[in-house]
């Protein structure tokens, strides 16, 4: 059975930071492009980083770039998400997707995807 399980997710203050997890299991996880894509409340799924299958090539949305680091560990089949310096915007749920490239935000675009796991931003 395919799982992508999100974690890390919380309430943090704006300018702070938090670190998000995703484990994968059931699929060969080295062989996939790793993305996270998020989706706030009333708005549709927006793409926000992608990593290539060796981890050598990452990816962001503008709205993202210099503050979020994107990573994985292929020996722990495990995709992670560094978040620094985060804003009121960035409040959404956020997923992990796996897929052939990167920068798609649509879910159908990705072969797996998680259940996500919650981001607010609030003083």
């Amino acid at each position: 059975e395919v799982q992508l399980v999100e974690s890390g997710g919380g309430l943090v203050q704006p300018g702070g930071s938090l670190r998000l997890s995703c484990a994968a299991s059931g699929f060969t996880f080295g062989s996939y492009d790793m993305n996270w894509v998020r989706q706030a409340p009333g708005k549709g799924p927006e793409w926000v980083s992608g990593i290539n299958t060796a981890g050598g090539r990452m990816y962001y949305a503008d709205s993202v770039k210099g503050r979020f680091t994107i990573s994985r560990d292929n020996a722990k089949n495990t995709l992670y998400l560094q978040m620094n310096s985060l804003k009121s915007e960035d409040t959404a749920v956020y997923y992990c997707a796996a897929g052939r490239g990167v920068g798609a935000s649509s879910f159908q675009s990705y072969d797996y995807w998680g259940q996500g796991t919650q981001v607010t931003v609030s003083s």
